[in-house]
């Protein structure tokens, strides 16, 4: 039983050191906002809506890409706490919240989604705030709140915003200081006694300088309830508050805005137990006072928890400074970003009474990254905008673990928050990155027009890892380059009509595995993953542009893809280590949006997206296109695992949502209602193993093991999420008032939004936020 116990806590140690990852975003490297803020609104009469994500001032349906400006009005009026609201807005997004790492997030487009909570690793999905890429996956679950326009760009964006952003981009931009004296202030409170508070003001001389203060608060008790405890689970606090100063100097055409910011959170990292009687942890978890903690569903259940109390603590300040130079019809931006984070977290992972698997993870990670950039028109026709970039990040990981009470450890060691295993774990890692790019629109024949650049970037990573008690386990220094180019064409028959086809390259940067046990693993890196993505669409305006309708096709190559594997080696005898696998995946699908004003006080918008997705011979110990051994750790006594049956994860085939919007005035001012639902069908969260089919050999030996789908219990359900809201709206002399009473999920769907099982010793899940429903009141002058 020892023997077991053994090998199954050093599964757990090595499978899980990061065990809650899989979707979103990072380390994209970005240009930045080069627009006014007044760019990025809706120009009234027209409905015309200005986007700025590809560097440039221009009307969202005269792209030729595949972008969605969301209605950030939306996310008000559902009180919505994140950007995790923004799931089903735009054809094909998923963001839904992983809660092992602060402010983390699973961030899904088209299907391509990874992520880590180790600062080492980089997801698929860029998040830019204010021209600054977050570099990793923490951090990326952004307020809602203070934002001005949030863009969706689908599909690889590395040629404006760099290396592993080969799902795409959300681009979010903040709301500048006015320059004029004013204030925005409102408190909401919500069932799970959800308080929040926030609060925007103004102030300047209303021409060359202005400077803006915000604060916003967040705290609720959560929504699960443990019956262990007698308490309710999940619950969070945190506070959000900066200010930006503008500088425009009379008579000079240059503008300066630095933004500082803190970010103090603390809450309860909860699980929900999803053991089953095929698991290890099954037998070590009896029934607890009439509940049963082993066979437990992942709907209802989920909202009814048994681990210990566990919390994480995340201090994370930041500063921007971005600086333009009009310089006879070239405009010049500077964008300075700085990012600290300081991590403590405990979590039990089991969820269970038993003390069968609890960790203490602490980590520091800080970031700079610069970029110059020049834009403008090289003549009548042709515009372009170059820059370069650099970017560096270095953090530092110590992680303690107690397996089983810590009965099975040689040595102890307490720490302030329990007693856990002395062999701890120490990672530190480097990286470094440079690139420069160019992106160019020429109108080379009437209503036709060529859109074409690219990026080259080189990536250095370094990593140490060690363990306290075994000593060093090994260390790697490599340099990785690509150039990812793209191009496009599209046609205008007349104003109202916009066709075009893109072909573009996106990449992903190689590194080293964080929780690599052996020297030759630490020191072995896994190697860049790219995605070819070919796409044709329509912008269409209608009905003297009342309706307006963007259509879009696509089909994504996806090579050389990473994950995380489970081998041989190590002072445990296995490891969890990140790898490149041979084939890859294909990705194709349509999708679309619209926006219909009905009357002036009517708006209707909605999206739709199909999509068919699935693995091309995935294979661990695969060979790697062009390179050495696929998964750099093929030991012996590992047989190769072919998952090509299973889904990818974060890949839903049908998303829908449907919004109205209606605005009635009053002899008070007005109000206004709000209805959406947004459809999403059944995806899985993690590439697991439902069942296996051995093949052999003469000798009656395993040669290939085929994985025949993903584990059910990492797949959501159907979801169906309507929101709804309504705004009563005052005018009391120069000042607006305004009373909201909104509710989210009022399905009350009931499904996980991360789930996860650990080589056959247990599973563990995060639920969906239930039914909630609460009012706002706020003012603004």
């Amino acid at each position: 039983m020892r023997t077991a116990l053994s090998r199954g806590a050093a599964v757990a140690a090595l499978a899980t050191t990061s065990i809650l990852a899989f979707s979103a975003p990072a380390f994209a490297q970005e240009a930045s906002q080069a627009a006014d803020q007044s760019a990025a609104a809706d120009t009234g009469d027209t409905g015309a809506i200005i986007v700025t994500a590809r560097r440039r001032s221009e009307s969202l349906q005269s792209t030729p890409v595949a972008i969605t400006a969301v209605n950030t009005a939306m996310l008000e009026n559902k009180a919505a706490v994140n950007i995790g609201d923004l799931q089903g807005a735009a054809p094909g997004l998923l963001i839904t919240q992983q809660n092992s790492g602060a402010q983390a997030a699973n961030i899904s487009i088209r299907g391509l989604t990874y992520a880590d909570i180790e600062k080492s690793q980089t997801p698929t999905v860029g998040v830019v705030v204010d021209g600054v890429t977050i570099g990793t996956n923490t951090g990326q679950l952004q307020d809602a709140f203070d934002i001005a326009q949030i863009e969706v760009l689908r599909g690889p964006q590395g040629t404006l915003f760099g290396a592993n952003t080969i799902g795409g981009v959300i681009n979010i931009t903040r709301s500048k200081p006015t320059m004029e004296p004013g204030m925005k202030a409102e408190v909401s409170y919500g069932r799970w006694n959800t308080l929040s508070a926030k609060i925007v003001a103004n102030y300047g001389d209303g021409s060359t300088w202005g400077l803006k203060g915000f604060y916003f608060h967040n705290e609720t008790d959560g929504f699960y309830r443990n019956v262990a405890r007698n308490t309710s689970d999940g619950w969070s606090k945190g506070d959000t508050y900066g200010a930006s100063l503008l500088f425009k100097p009379a008579g000079s055409n240059f503008d300066a805005q630095l933004t500082v910011e803190n970010v103090v959170q603390s809450f309860n990292p909860v699980v929900s137990n999803l053991v089953n009687n095929t698991e290890l942890f099954c037998g070590l978890e009896p029934d607890f006072q009439g509940y049963k903690q082993c066979g437990r569903n992942n709907t209802t259940d989920l909202y009814t928890t048994f681990g210990d109390a566990a919390e994480s603590s995340y201090h994370a300040p930041d500063a921007t400074l971005e600086m333009n130079l009009d310089v006879g019809g070239v405009k010049l931006t500077s964008i300075t970003g700085w990012r600290h984070s300081r991590e403590e977290q405990t979590q039990d992972f089991d969820g269970s009474t038993s003390d069968l698997y609890y960790v203490d993870r602490r980590q520091h990670y800080t970031q700079w990254s610069q970029e110059l950039r020049a834009a403008g028109n090289l003549f009548k026709g042709f515009d372009y905008v170059v820059g370069g970039y650099f970017f560096a990040s270095k953090y530092d990981l110590t992680q303690y673990t107690r397996f089983f009470g810590n009965a099975l450890a040689g040595s102890t060691i307490d720490l302030d928050t329990g007693t856990y295993d002395a062999n701890g774990q120490f990672v530190r890692g480097k990286t470094r990155s440079y690139a420069v790019f160019g992106d160019f629109n020429w109108a080379f024949a009437d209503k036709f027009r060529l859109s074409f650049g690219g990026r080259w970037s080189h990536d250095n990573k370094k990593l140490a890892n060690d363990f306290f008690v075994a000593g060093p386990v090994g260390s790697g220094d490599r340099s990785f380059s690509k150039f990812t180019p793209k191009i496009g064409l599209d046609y205008r028959p007349n104003s109202d009509t916009m066709l075009y086809a893109s072909w573009s390259r996106g990449y992903r940067s190689g590194g080293f595995s964080p929780r690599a046990a052996t020297a030759d693993t630490a020191s072995t890196p896994f190697f860049p993953e790219t995605v070819d993505a070919y796409e044709v669409g329509a912008k269409l305006a209608l009905f003297d542009r009342k309706l307006e309708i963007n259509l879009a096709g696509y089909v994504s190559d996806y090579k050389n893809m990473q994950q995380n594997l489970t081998v041989p080696g190590g002072p445990t005898g296995n490891q969890t280590i990140t790898g490149n696998v041979a084939g890859g995946a294909k990705i194709k699908g349509v999708e679309g949006d619209f926006n219909l004003r009905v009357t002036d006080n009517l708006r209707v918008t909605g999206s739709v997206a199909y999509m068919e997705s699935n693995f091309r011979n995935f294979v661990t110990c695969g060979a790697y296109a062009g390179g050495p051994v696929a998964t750099n750790a093929c030991g012996t006594g590992l047989v190769p695992f072919d998952y090509s049956r299973n889904n990818l994860i974060y890949a839903p085939k049908f998303t829908n949502s449907l919004n109205v919007e209606h605005t009635l005035p009053t002899s008070f001012g007005k109000i206004v209602s709000t209805v959406g639902w947004r459809h999403i069908s059944p995806y899985d969260q993690q590439l697991s193993a439902a069942s296996l089919t051995a093949t052999t050999n003469g000798a009656g030996e395993a040669t290939l093991v085929t994985v025949n789908g993903n584990d059910p219990r990492v797949r959501t359900t159907t979801q169906d999420l309507v929101d709804a809201s309504m705004t009563f709206n005052f005018t009391l002399g120069t000042t607006d008032a305004y009373f909201r009473v909104f509710g989210r999920n009022l399905l009350n769907e009931k499904t996980t939004t991360h789930a996860f099982t650990v080589a056959g010793l247990w599973s563990f899940g995060m639920a969906l936020e239930p039914r909630t429903y609460g009012g706002t009141i706020g003012v603004k002058f």
